[in-house]
C-alpha cells in the first residue's frame, strides 16, 4: 500500500518579510516520516483570504492531509479560521465547545474573555477540535486540513495530539553515505544506480569542507532489505572516495 501524503500551508506575513524564521516545517516532515505519511509540498502564503482560500482547496484536493500553521490567533490579522471555512462552503462563527474552553482558561488565569479572544473560538462548523494543552485555544480539523497555530510549541503540541488518530503507512527508513568527489564525477552512475532501485529515493547533497568537494548520498524507503543492497553498490562505486 502506498504510504498517505501530506502537504503544509505556513500563512503568514511575518514567514514572507523574513521577519519570523518557519520552524515547524521540520518538526512536521520529522514526525509524518515516523508516522509513514509523505509529506510532499509545503506552500507559504501571506496574510490574504484569496490566497489562503485558494491554497487550501489545491492542497486538499491533491493531499490525503493538510497541515497548516498560523494565523488563528485573536489579532485582525488572523484570518485562517474564517478562509478554511470558506474554503469547504462552511457556517463559521462563535462555537459553544470552543468558547467553554477559553472561558476555564481564562477565569482561571484571572482574565477576561474579552471580544478579542473570543475570536479564537470562532469555528467552522462540523469541525473537530484541536487539543491545545499549552495556551487552550484550540484548532481543529475540517475535511483533511488540520489547522494549527504558528507558535513552535503549540503547534508540536497540536501535531502530537492529531497524529495518532491518522492511518500511516511504512516507516520511511534512510542511510547515508559521504563520498568526496564532486557531483559532476558522480552524477552518472548515481543516476544508474536509482534507475536500478526505482522505490528509493536516492539525493545527493554537496558539501565543501576543508577544500575538498564531496556529496552526502542519501537514500530512503521503507524497504530496509533493498536500502541495504543500494548502499552496498554505492559505496562499491566509489571505494576510495568513501569519507
Amino acid at each position: 500500500m502506498t504510504n498517505p501524503t501530506a502537504a503544509m500551508l505556513v500563512i503568514g506575513d511575518e514567514i514572507l518579510s523574513g521577519r519570523t524564521r518557519d520552524a515547524n516545517m521540520s518538526h512536521l516532515a520529522v514526525e509524518l516520516t515516523k508516522r509513514g505519511i509523505r509529506l510532499a509540498e509545503v506552500r507559504v502564503v501571506a496574510d490574504d483570504p484569496a490566497a489562503i482560500v485558494s491554497a487550501v482547496k489545491a492542497l486538499s484536493s491533491g493531499y490525503d492531509h493538510v497541515f497548516t500553521s498560523g494565523g488563528i490567533g485573536p489579532t485582525h490579522d488572523d484570518i485562517t479560521a474564517e478562509c478554511i471555512a470558506e474554503a469547504f462552503g462552511a457556517a463559521f462563527g462563535v462555537r459553544d465547545d470552543a468558547r467553554a474552553i477559553l472561558q476555564v482558561h481564562y477565569d482561571a488565569n484571572g482574565q477576561e474573555l474579552n471580544e478579542a479572544r473570543l475570536r479564537m473560538a470562532r469555528i467552522p462548523e462540523g469541525a473537530d477540535l484541536i487539543e491545545n494543552p499549552i495556551s487552550a485555544a484550540p484548532g481543529f480539523s475540517l475535511g483533511n486540513v488540520h489547522v494549527m497555530a504558528g507558535v513552535p510549541t503549540i503547534f508540536q503540541a497540536m501535531v502530537a495530539s492529531v497524529l495518532p488518530g491518522m492511518t500511516g503507512g511504512d516507516p520511511v527508513l534512510s542511510q547515508s553515505l559521504r563520498i568526496n568527489r564532486g557531483e559532476g564525477d558522480i552524477a552518472t552512475p548515481l543516476s544508474a544506480l536509482a534507475e536500478a532501485f526505482p522505490d528509493l529515493s536516492i539525493g545527493s547533497y554537496p558539501f565543501m569542507q576543508d577544500g575538498v568537494y564531496g556529496a552526502s548520498i542519501v537514500i530512503r524507503g521503507t524497504n530496509a532489505g533493498q536500502i541495504d543492497d543500494a548502499m552496498t553498490r554505492l559505496a562499491k562505486l566509489f571505494p576510495g572516495d568513501i569519507a
